[in-house]
């Protein structure tokens, strides 16, 4: 009896360079775990970046204020001396909204001018409304403005910038050699002013004196020229570094 003829092994299932094409995949899979891995992002630092730029624009929305506090026997990692106060994001369009409502209740609004940039909050207030001219003695009515602003955001504000302006008709006698010195001089008094008076912590504060070189509008008329004798109250967005 013959013997049966024994069938042929099977054939691969598929081609042969599957196995290859397969374990390639693997190892790239492998590959863009361990990337994920190791470039894990920390989501609460991402939304205080987030936070951050929004308020320096001046978008952020009311009541999303990030803190971030420090030791003040310590100085921090920005290179802040110790004592400084501590860094957070400003509500720019609450303090910009708390000083408007204030100024319209006082029928201020058309006097003192508050705009929102890149810095903060600006709060311009004209010379004549603060000083007597060439003076740099500030006024019951504007020590009055000066404490009402400083009470309302004192606590809201990571700094504050005093900037002193004039125009630019050189200065004619007094104790003021020129207008860098008159300006610098009504900067640092009211610098000071709120500071003792109205409650804001000297750290928060800086003066500095820009004379006729900052105007808002060219020098060319005696209206040009008050709006560009004024002082601003820049409410910083966060604390410089």
């Amino acid at each position: 009896m013959a013997r049966k003829k024994k069938a042929p092994p099977p054939g691969p299932s598929a081609p042969l360079y599957m196995a290859t094409y397969g374990d390639m995949v693997t190892l790239v899979l492998c590959f863009f775990v361990l990337l994920f891995a190791m470039s894990s992002v920390d989501a609460q630092k991402f939304q205080k970046a987030i936070l951050s730029l929004r308020g320096s624009l001046g978008i952020l929305r009311g009541g999303s204020t990030v803190e971030e506090t420090v030791d003040p026997n310590t100085s921090g990692e920005d290179g802040r001396a110790a004592g400084a106060a501590p860094r957070h994001v400003m509500n720019t369009q609450h303090v910009a909204y708390t000083i408007n409502s204030y100024l319209r209740s006082e029928g201020l609004d058309k006097a003192i001018q508050v705009t929102i940039n890149q810095r903060g909050v600006a709060v311009s207030i004209s010379d004549q409304f603060l000083f007597d001219s060439g003076s740099a003695v500030l006024k019951t009515e504007g020590k009055r403005v000066l404490y009402k602003i400083a009470t309302l955001v004192r606590e809201e504000v990571p700094a504050v910038s005093v900037e002193g302006h004039t125009d630019a008709v050189p200065l004619r006698g007094g104790i003021y050699r020129d207008n860098w010195g008159l300006s610098s001089a009504r900067a640092a008094v009211v610098a000071s002013y709120l500071a003792e008076e109205g409650g804001v912590t000297p750290q928060k504060l800086q003066a500095v004196g820009y004379s006729s070189y900052q105007p808002t509008v060219p020098n060319d008329t005696p209206e040009h020229r008050a709006l560009n004798r004024r002082v601003d109250l820049v409410f910083l967005s966060q604390y410089p570094k």
